[in-house]
């Protein structure tokens, strides 16, 4: 059962991966902090996070960082105050919860 939690996760990762990069970063988040936190640079590292973890389950390190990533992601969202940009990041906040989710499953 396990097995196809994950398998099932994994399709989902994929599918927000995708819409994710067919998605324009929201220009007006360029150069921005928000909460202390670098909204370009919290992009790219969940980004990266993702996408390694479509290639196999990410290693500790990884998983930590994409931890600290999913923790700051959700600290910023109630301070934006665009409602295209929250969608944006919420769609980023939900693949690194998959994400999460999938290196959990894995572990087990």
């Amino acid at each position: 059962m396990i097995a196809n939690m994950s398998e099932s996760k994994l399709d989902l990762l994929s599918r927000l991966w995708e819409e994710h990069m067919r998605a324009p970063f929201p220009p007006r988040m360029r150069g921005r902090e928000i909460e202390g936190e670098d909204m370009v640079l919290l992009d790219a590292d969940i980004a990266g996070c993702v996408l390694s973890s479509l290639s196999g389950p990410l290693d500790e390190r990884r998983h930590k960082i994409l931890l600290v990533w999913l923790a700051a992601v959700e600290k910023v969202l109630p301070s934006i105050d665009d409602e295209g940009v929250t969608e944006y990041y919420e769609h980023l906040r939900e693949m690194a919860a998959v994400a999460v989710e999938l290196g959990n499953a894995t572990a087990r």
